[in-house]
């Protein structure tokens, strides 16, 4: 599988975990209903935290990313949500794939 593609489902992912686990907070600090969602989606996205940071350093090596890019990428693991504008603007950035030539 494409290193770039590992990236963007990995950040994709990321967010979707962190969007769990703040709901899951809400329901054990405010309602205080249940626990369940922060003992889930803690594990959940410790696991796509890792899974995101492995995809960064691989996706950054495979295509030359720069230092402040990779730093960023890395950054963007932060705070709930940014990897989602992260990967948003590097596959904005990222050049077009050049077309096959069918070979005879």
């Amino acid at each position: 599988m494409e290193a770039f593609r590992v990236f963007r489902v990995t950040a994709v992912a990321e967010a979707f975990s962190w969007t769990g686990l703040l709901v899951g907070m809400y329901l054990k600090h405010v309602s205080h209903t249940t626990d369940a969602g922060v003992w889930l989606f803690g594990r959940v996205h410790g696991a796509l935290f890792v899974a995101y940071l492995a995809a960064t350093f691989w996706v950054s090596r495979a295509e030359r990313w720069s230092l402040w890019r990779t730093f960023f990428a890395l950054g963007a693991s932060i705070p709930p949500l940014t990897t989602l504008i992260f990967e948003r603007w590097v596959t904005r950035r990222r050049p077009a794939a050049e077309p096959a030539t069918a070979t005879v």
